[in-house]
């Protein structure tokens, strides 16, 4: 039986992605003990976002892994913009508006550590 999976479903503008990497985009530690490995479905979705949306990558690695991780993310072909290391471990809060029209302008997915993401896809809405 295949599974459904969770759609984000999003508006035509733009957007800004805020991602975890460490145990949401790749193995938990990978690092430490060899090479990164990507999750099941988050290099597709990765992929899956359009290039005209900002990405942010967020990880508590130490800035030393900065270039090993750097080389994993372009032998990859993975497009971002910014990645920021040695970001505190504890909740990370983000606090948006909501539009007047009632666009909702803010989304929390919060995958089990090294589930993956293959569970969920990115929907466009002409509609919203």
């Amino acid at each position: 039986m295949i599974k459904e999976k969770e759609q984000l479903r999003l508006s035509t503008l733009n957007h800004t992605w805020v991602l975890d990497f460490d145990g949401t985009l790749v193995e938990h530690n990978g690092y430490k003990t060899g090479e990164d490995k990507f999750l099941p479905g988050a290099k597709e979705f990765l992929q899956s976002i359009p290039k005209s949306d900002y990405i942010l990558i967020l990880t508590a690695r130490e800035k030393e892994a900065r270039e090993k991780t750097v080389e994993f993310l372009k032998r990859n072909n993975i497009h971002y913009n910014e990645i920021f290391f040695e970001i505190p471990m504890g909740e990370r809060i983000l606090i948006n508006d909501s539009k007047p029209s009632g666009l909702k302008c803010a989304y929390s997915i919060n995958p089990q550590r090294n589930q993956g993401l293959e569970e969920f896809e990115i929907v466009l809405d002409e509609n919203l």
